[in-house]
């Protein structure tokens, strides 16, 4: 962190440490105060920690940041940065079992949080345990077990330096409705807080009450702010008509998380929301490749979901094709999985510090078009392999939503004994449902009939996280449980 800010916390008589009215949240007065009451609670501790030990040499304090008011978390988040600690970013609404993982990996030093399911404890030190500051982003996928990906204030900042100098800013102002845990709503605040622009806080809920479906609350331009979403909020926004006009307001709309859908995207363009697929990941610190909107608006949708065009690369990261399976190639192109070579790229996963410097292998197949522009063809994992073929399920389930005769899809492969693997659809059908034959009647003028499923499964919602992605291993209970077990291998 920079050594002004270092040096400013230092001196608990500076009263003018943060700029004036660039945090836009509720309380947003209480944030500089707050920097300083936790600065100085962690360096009471630290010198407790030397007056114990022989030498005067001090382990980095290990912090859990759990507060879910959003001024708590960021003063927190800010003090344990300064003062070189671990800063573990946590979702306050984890269960019993998810605070198990994190009790038993982290062990921490410093709690600050609500109602954290912990057990009861004893802080002791341990000498075999790393020495390891940062800031600690977690992820966990689709697999259920919490990592924490290491990352330090000069991999954040890398990221924002490629962000400014891909839209080419000199300051970012944000409007986050993402949480600060997750590395797409702690980027938002990264990027205003360096830069010396705005931040807007609020949560999703309350941009979507009744009561607020105004911009006037928040004294802003939105022309000048960027806004990040998920899918499913650009959906629920765009079924508002007031939300919808506000929405469009906004320059720049970026998008990622989970899929996107030949619907949400028609109604954006037709609504004129200048939207920014991205591509990215904690690992790599939010984005590293991005679509602008004027781009985007000149792709057709149906072509889009086919490929999920990502734009180019960010000028902090370079993404290399490596080609793991011979003649596998797409509309001319050659398929690969993507590596991430990047300033932003994650040092390792907590507590483990990877030597390699050979970039970031992903689980994501993709290629690189002729002008550079980054496809994501689906995961490697994810991949169904049936009778021979291969088959990516983001173009069958792109397919299958451009019939317009279901609500929502996932495309998974189960094992077969005659195919190897079969190609299912879990889906959420229409009310009133539309029969099978009808569907599969459709997809034959888009897709080869491999890739047709095999098998269609109907639930009333897909197990999504908040970020819009699917939990793979609850999908896969969920067809166990619904065919046949004669079916599968």
């Amino acid at each position: 962190m920079e050594s002004y800010l270092l040096k400013s916390l230092s001196d608990m008589d500076n009263q003018n440490i943060f700029r004036e009215n660039w945090l836009i949240v509720e309380n947003g007065e209480q944030f500089e105060p707050l920097v300083k009451e936790l600065y100085g609670e962690i360096r009471n501790q630290l010198d407790r920690q030397i007056d114990h030990n022989y030498e005067p040499v001090y382990k980095p304090l290990k912090i859990i940041l759990a507060q879910r008011d959003p001024v708590k978390f960021l003063a927190g988040f800010i003090a344990g940065c300064a003062a070189e600690c671990a800063v573990f970013l946590c979702n306050p609404d984890w269960e019993k079992n998810e605070w198990e993982q994190v009790w038993n990996l982290v062990k921490p030093d410093i709690i600050w949080g609500d109602e954290i399911k912990f057990p009861d404890f004893t802080t002791t030190n341990i000498p075999e345990e790393p020495m390891i500051s940062g800031i600690m982003i977690p992820t966990g996928g689709s697999s259920g077990k919490i990592k924490f990906a290491i990352h330090t204030w000069e991999t954040l900042t890398a990221s924002v330096w490629g962000f400014t100098e891909y839209f080419n800013l000199s300051s970012v102002n944000s409007f986050c409705v993402l949480p600060l845990y997750h590395v797409s709503g702690l980027m938002q605040f990264i990027r205003s807080f360096t830069t010396g622009g705005k931040l807007v806080i609020t949560s999703f809920k309350q941009l979507t009450s009744e009561s607020n479906q105004t911009s006037d609350i928040y004294k802003i331009k939105n022309s000048d702010f960027f806004i990040s979403l998920v899918p499913t909020q650009l959906q629920k926004l765009l079924d508002n008509q007031k939300l919808t006009q506000w929405l469009s307001e906004f320059e720049t709309v970026l998008l990622g998380g989970g899929p996107s859908w030949n619907d949400l995207l028609t109604k954006a363009r037709a609504n004129g929301i200048r939207l920014a697929p991205t591509y990215g990941m904690t690992e790599t610190a939010s984005q590293i490749a991005t679509l602008k909107p004027d781009e985007f608006l000149k792709i057709a949708p149906d072509e889009f979901l086919k490929t999920k065009n990502s734009g180019r690369t960010l000028p902090h990261a370079e993404i290399v094709i490596e080609h793991l399976l011979e003649n596998e190639h797409y509309g001319g192109n050659h398929l690969g999985a993507i590596r991430i070579k990047a300033k932003s790229l994650v040092l390792g996963y907590y507590p483990t510090i990877w030597q390699d410097s050979q970039g970031f292998l992903t689980d994501d197949m993709g290629f690189l078009d002729q002008n550079g522009y980054l496809h994501i063809m689906g995961r490697r994992s994810n991949k169904i392999i049936s009778g021979g073929e291969n088959i990516y399920p983001p173009e069958v389930e792109a397919a299958i939503r451009a019939t317009n005769l279901i609500m929502d899809v996932c495309v998974i492969g189960i094992p077969d004994h005659n195919w190897g693997e079969a190609v299912t659809a879990i889906y959420v059908p229409q009310s009133p449902p539309t029969p099978i034959p009808e569907i599969k009647n459709q997809l034959q003028q888009t897709l080869t009939r491999f890739k047709i499923p095999k098998y269609w499964i109907p639930v009333v919602s897909l197990p999504r996280n908040p970020q819009g992605k699917i939990n793979i291993s609850q999908l896969q209970q969920i067809v166990l449980e619904s065919l046949d077990q004669e079916m599968i291998i």
